[in-house]
């Protein structure tokens, strides 16, 4: 059976931590077009009291509190296409080593390659894990179970050779004389894929808490548990510190996973190099409105000239005034070409470098809108008019609205193949909202409550929350054809960060305008 061909874009949004918001893109081109269009545009409402503006938070501060990281998608490979497929990185390593015609550099490179697919593997198999055991907790059913016992035998089975067969590929390594940043770097694959076994099954049998602990439940945890004991030991007896304790603050343990995740990962990650396209359409329009200045100037002075001697009081009077004409006539078109240009370019550009290759694989283009200058698409308010809050608010209650456009421009031609089809980037963005909790009242207040049976007053607790709604519009350009999508979700925050977010329509289809460039 074929495999469907997987969505031109996909999109996750989520709440990272207490003070950001995630946005994750997968950009996955077809390869029916050499070039494919993605344009994301966010549209943030905000309650009036919380003082954002144009004026408080100014383009460069909102851009300070976006993080983006771009990289290329995780490729997939199955626990079985790992250990069978020759072109998988397990059988490059263990090639390169036999004819001795791979660089070290390449060895490191198949390494870390091995352990992003593999915990992409595991990380499926956890979140497949999460579903079944949501949709057994709805409707338990003998086929669900059997599928799940299953399918974690397979995974433990499965993780378990792939580490058998890492490790005595990095014995054997070993015996050649590689130098001892390879071998550190061998060292440290190897205990990020024990990490990745123990973090992912121990995720499994964490979702598991709901089921019953009898039968076949007990022995689907305890074979992966299994794994993990047997992965702790193994760090144990090499007398590494990642290791998890039961009374201490695990501090240690973090950061060894986080910088083994960084180190593994890092040769997936894409560099974003500025470019200044904008400033340079800014100096071409600033240099024209020098022009009509200066053009100004000279007329004046040469009608002075032909109208009065250069020795006399009015000569001297009527080029003082043209002069102060022209400055101000400078300044004026400045002003009114800036305004143009930030309506229909561009604040940033950047280009996706593979540092790798040095090869550009596309463009991304950014730019921020306040207030008056952002039009909300009509679909984007009609989404939003489903709540009571929102119609009103619109219509009577202030608000602000920031947009946020992001254009990336991939050029398919460059991209990387795989035996799947075209390698897809990956485009995390976050944004802090730090800026936004500032002038919010205190999180937490006592009300007064009067009991009714023998009407004493007592105080109940009372907190206090804003509701910022973030409406998103997605569009993908290929092949002469536009794919759009909208999504709505609600933040719900207080001094402290972001309490929750609400998914209020998860993602409803539409017809997108025709794309045009902002340039």
């Amino acid at each position: 059976m074929s495999q469907a061909p997987a969505p031109l874009l996909q999109t996750r949004l989520d709440v990272h931590d207490r003070k950001q918001f995630e946005i994750k893109l997968e950009y996955q081109p077809s390869g029916a077009d050499d070039e494919t269009r993605y344009l994301v545009e966010t549209y943030v409402f905000l309650p009036a009291s919380l003082n954002i503006d144009s004026e408080t938070y100014p383009r460069a501060n909102f851009y300070a509190d976006i993080h983006n990281y771009v990289r290329f998608k995780t490729p997939v490979l199955s626990l079985a296409e790992l250990l069978s497929t020759d072109s998988a990185p397990l059988a490059r390593l263990e090639a390169g080593l036999l004819t001795g015609l791979v660089s070290e550099s390449e060895l490191v490179y198949q390494a870390k390659l091995l352990s992003c697919i593999f915990r992409g593997a595991l990380r499926r198999f956890a979140n497949g894990v999460d579903e079944q055991c949501e949709g057994l907790s709805r409707s338990p059913g003998d086929g669900v179970c059997d599928r799940l016992e299953g399918e974690a035998r397979a995974a433990a089975d499965g993780a378990r050779k792939v580490l058998e067969r890492f490790r005595a590929w990095a014995r054997s390594a070993n015996r050649y004389r590689l130098q001892e940043k390879t071998r550190a770097s061998i060292r440290l694959v190897d205990e990020y894929l024990s990490l990745t076994v123990e973090q992912f099954f121990r995720k499994a049998v964490a979702d598991m808490d709901a089921l019953p602990r009898s039968g076949v439940y007990i022995e689907v945890r305890k074979e992966l548990m299994d794994e993990v004991l047997r992965e702790e030991e193994y760090r144990k007896a090499n007398q590494l510190r990642s290791v998890i304790s039961p009374t201490g603050d695990n501090e240690e343990y973090m950061h060894r996973f986080g910088f083994l995740k960084k180190f593994c990962m890092n040769i997936l990650f894409l560099s974003a190099r500025r470019a200044q396209k904008r400033q340079g359409w800014e100096e071409v329009l600033f240099a024209l409105a020098a022009g009509v200045a200066m053009s100004f100037a000279t007329a004046v002075a040469f009608w002075a000239q032909v109208r009065y001697t250069q020795v006399s009081l009015n000569f001297f009077l009527i080029m003082v005034v043209g002069y102060m004409m022209k400055d101000r006539i400078k300044e004026g078109m400045r002003r009114i070409f800036s305004q143009v240009a930030s309506r229909h370019l561009y604040d940033r550009t950047a280009r996706i470098v593979d540092p790798v290759t040095e090869r550009c694989l596309g463009t991304c283009e950014e730019k921020v809108d306040y207030g008056r200058a952002v039009r909300v698409p009509v679909e984007v308010a009609a989404l939003r008019s489903r709540d009571d809050f929102i119609t009103v608010s619109q219509g009577e209650l202030t608000e602000t609205v920031i947009r946020y456009q992001k254009q990336v421009v991939l050029d398919v031609e460059l991209l990387p193949r795989t035996e799947r089809g075209v390698s897809g980037i990956t485009d995390i963005i976050r944004l802090n909202v730090e800026r936004f909790l500032r002038d919010m009242d205190e999180p937490e207040y006592a009300l007064e409550y009067v009991d009714l049976e023998d009407f004493s007053v007592g105080r109940v607790r009372g907190a206090k929350s804003y509701q910022v709604d973030m409406a998103f519009r997605f569009i993908v350009h290929e092949a002469g054809q536009e794919r759009g999508s909208l999504q709505l979700v609600r933040l719900v925050l207080d001094r402290n960060g972001i309490k929750r977010m609400l998914r209020l329509y998860p993602e409803q289809p539409h017809r997108p305008e025709p794309l045009r460039s902002a340039a």
